[in-house]
């Protein structure tokens, strides 16, 4: 199942799993186009301007990825309290 990580530059947070997800809730969380494929690598901080943004990653295997989803990680700057707050609408 796809992992979701969310990651706070400014609190030393470099990629806390935050939740654990079907595929298809993962499309309801992030439009693939709106996520940016990263690799197979989980992402790093490049510089300092990202350093102050908090984001989240989302980890695909390759057993779960399909015509929208390629295996690896894909960032996406977002408000990780609205991405809780999906999450707990998710959960119900």
């Amino acid at each position: 199942m796809p992992n979701l990580y969310f990651c706070q530059p400014h609190a030393q947070n470099q990629g806390m799993l935050r939740a654990v997800l079907t595929v298809e809730d993962c499309k309801y969380l992030v439009a693939p186009s709106s996520a940016v494929y990263v690799g197979e690598e989980f992402p790093t901080i490049a510089n300092k301007r990202d350093a102050a943004a908090d984001f989240a990653v989302l980890r695909v295997s390759a057993e779960e990825a399909d015509g929208d989803w390629r295996s690896g990680f894909y960032r996406f700057d977002a408000d990780l309290m609205e991405i809780n707050a999906v999450l707990l609408r998710l959960a119900r």
